[in-house]
């Protein structure tokens, strides 16, 4: 059944969304902008992408040559939410400072725009992403699809 390698995924990736904006709008105000965030708990990239490996290594099995993709495919993918997208946002942070320190220059104020200082993952977020992508594909792999 090959819908399974689309549908498992995006049904991961909403009910992650879901969760994520249920969390964001306990701590904050409502904000339909935190149901596509790239950061928080828990992370879609894991999920997204363990679910995709999930469901090949389920159809495919442990031995095939497309399995191995998925799991070279998803440890980059953790790989750069976890590191490179952490040390993006540390950059982030550094910028925002400086031109808050050099405020009394109005252009810098309309010519940079705020970066985002929040825009990977820590473990956590990660482990619980990969769970929820893990559990949805192994659920709908044998019993809803």
């Amino acid at each position: 059944m090959t819908y399974q390698f689309i549908i498992l995924p995006v049904i991961a990736a909403l009910i992650t969304q879901i969760i994520k904006f249920l969390i964001r709008s306990n701590k904050l105000k409502v904000n339909w902008r935190n149901i596509i965030a790239y950061s928080g708990m828990p992370s879609g990239h894991a999920t997204v992408t363990v679910s995709l490996a999930t469901i090949i290594g389920l159809n495919e099995g442990a031995a095939s040559p497309l399995f191995a993709l998925s799991i070279f495919f998803c440890l980059m993918t953790l790989r750069d939410a976890l590191g490179l997208r952490q040390y993006l946002g540390q950059h982030g942070e550094v910028i925002n400072e400086l031109v808050e320190d050099l405020d009394e220059d109005q252009m810098l104020d309309r010519k940079y725009p705020e970066l985002k200082e929040k825009i990977g993952h820590n473990l956590l977020q990660i482990l619980v992403g990969a769970f929820i992508g893990f559990l949805v594909s192994y659920l709908g792999f044998y019993y809803w699809l």
